[in-house]
């Protein structure tokens, strides 16, 4: 028997994908389990166009993502912080921190768990910080850390 596979399942394919199964394994497992539906013209037709629905918003969000690293890559961040008489900061800036920045300067929203930093910032001055935007973007701006 012919079925479309909704979900993946290991041994047997992955989703969208349309695999031959006997008819006991489809009818007794995979369809009332709800990993599958019999691959009929209309099914095969509704999984094609949810493939091409989704390539076109991954390829949407990745031409978003490039053209927000371009305008991040010449940025400049200005970040408060406390810091004693050397320049040394009272603990580091956080990920947090850079990201409310961003948002506060330049109203760019940017999540914390997406800012790299190379190695904890714990001084005043200017840092190369990496913003990591999607698959295979980044955006390197400058983090420059003033007392407050």
């Amino acid at each position: 028997m012919k079925i479309l596979l909704l979900k993946d399942v290991k041994g047997t394919g992955k989703a969208g994908q349309v695999c031959s199964v006997s008819d006991g394994y489809a009818r007794n497992f995979l369809i009332p389990k709800g990993l599958a539906v019999v691959a009929d013209a209309q099914a095969v037709n509704t999984a094609r166009i949810q493939a091409e629905s989704d390539s076109h918003r991954k390829k949407m969000q990745r031409a978003k993502a490039m053209e927000l690293a371009d305008g991040m890559s010449g940025l400049t961040v200005k970040v408060k912080a406390k810091a004693g008489e050397n320049g040394k900061l009272f603990g580091s800036v956080t990920a947090k921190e850079i990201a409310d920045a961003l948002k506060e300067q330049f109203d760019i929203e940017v999540d914390r768990k997406k800012i790299i930093i190379d190695e904890p910032i714990k001084t005043l001055g200017i840092v190369e910080v990496t913003a990591h935007m999607y698959e295979q973007t980044a955006a390197k701006f400058k983090v420059e850390v003033i007392a407050l």
